[in-house]
């Protein structure tokens, strides 16, 4: 499976945000084709995260849904 990574800077680290608290951010990089989100986030207390989900660089001021990624 090809590398997913940010059309715009190829970075493959990003986050996303809970859609009921907008200053929460879920950070997870992309590694295989898999999220692997990092140490700190707590899985069981993501909201719903599927290929719909608005995904945001870490390094750069793109966004779209994380689909768009592959």
């Amino acid at each position: 499976m090809a590398e997913l990574k940010c059309p715009l800077c190829g970075s493959n680290s990003f986050y996303t945000k809970d859609p009921t608290d907008p200053y929460e951010v879920y950070e997870f990089d992309l590694s295989d084709g898999k999220v692997v989100f990092s140490s700190a986030v707590n899985e069981s207390d993501l909201p719903e995260f599927d290929e719909e989900t608005e995904t945001y660089c870490n390094r750069c001021a793109w966004h779209d849904k994380l689909k768009s990624l592959g």
